[in-house]
């Protein structure tokens, strides 16, 4: 979401960078770059080749619409298909591997959206779909008409934004934040029907609050956790950031988000790092969560 204003060169360094560390799926959404803007920038700077193409995963989100009296949300049928369209367009391929609403629209008609999964899965333009920041009644609720399962949900997660972990280990502790649950149990639900969850902003402190790491004013505990865990197992804290979330059973994917080729080198070998239960609670509790 962040490359619209790279050039083509450092598009392609971040790309190799991404690939030589073993990285195959890359996401875009219609909306990154104001409108397909980060979707042709890399369309037009990355030149993959037939065999390249079908060693990665392409995924686009669809459903965001900015204006300038504000964005809003469209999940109707004829949105889905234009935009789609115009996201193989930009990206200069025949299809994506993947296509997710990209969160809720609250006026959002199932069979509508049934119809143009079923015409763009048809046509080969689509080969899987899934949500963003949906809550399971919202996902039970499209899956009432749409055929294809919905195999993806993307959410926000990070060690300091984790309520979609910690809120179930205070379930029932009246008077505690921590223990409101804020989205109708997304995780288990996921857990129990097949949904890969994938985080995003695994690094910020909030909703776009900056990023925790190096944050010695607010999350000095945690920072210092990072560091020690860093050493111990021969990566960088940014590596335990990821690899806090990858060692969750959930099988989490992280979208990085990140436009510095060496952050992803360090994520990447972070995901290679197993961290013990021990070592996985106490960074919990250095960012400031409850385990009671």
């Amino acid at each position: 979401m962040r490359i619209n204003d790279m050039s083509d060169e450092d598009i392609r360094e971040l790309y190799t960078a991404s690939r030589d560390a073993g990285v195959t799926m890359f996401d875009h959404a219609a909306v990154y770059g104001v409108w397909h803007g980060c979707e042709q920038r890399f369309g037009s700077a990355v030149t993959l080749s037939s065999s390249e193409r079908a060693a990665i995963q392409l995924q686009t989100k669809v459903g965001i619409r900015p204006t300038p009296n504000g964005a809003y949300f469209d999940f109707s049928y004829e949105h889905i298909i234009e935009s789609v369209h115009e996201s193989l367009e930009a990206l200069q391929t025949d299809y994506v591997d993947v296509l997710l609403l990209h969160r809720p629209d609250a006026l959002v008609e199932p069979d509508e959206v049934a119809r143009a999964f079923d015409e763009l899965h048809a046509a080969g333009k689509v080969h899987h779909f899934g949500v963003s920041n949906h809550t399971p009644g919202q996902v039970e609720l499209l899956k009432k008409s749409v055929r294809q399962p919905l195999a993806f949900n993307q959410v926000q997660l990070s060690i300091t934004h984790a309520n979609v972990i910690t809120q179930g280990l205070t379930a029932n502790m009246a008077g505690l934040d921590q223990s409101i649950d804020r989205d109708n149990d997304i995780l288990n639900h996921a857990r129990l029907h097949d949904v890969t969850l994938q985080a995003w902003s695994p690094f910020q402190k909030g909703f776009f609050d900056g990023v925790f790491l190096g944050d010695r004013e607010q999350y000095a505990e945690l920072n210092d956790v990072l560091e020690e865990l860093a050493s111990a197992h021969g990566v960088t804290p940014t590596g335990i950031a990821v690899a806090w979330i990858t060692r969750h059973p959930a099988h989490f994917q992280v979208v990085l988000g990140t436009t510095n080729p060496q952050r992803v080198r360090d994520s990447a070998a972070g995901s290679d790092v197993e961290l013990s239960r021990e070592e996985w609670y106490r960074v919990l509790t250095a960012a400031g969560h409850t385990v009671p």
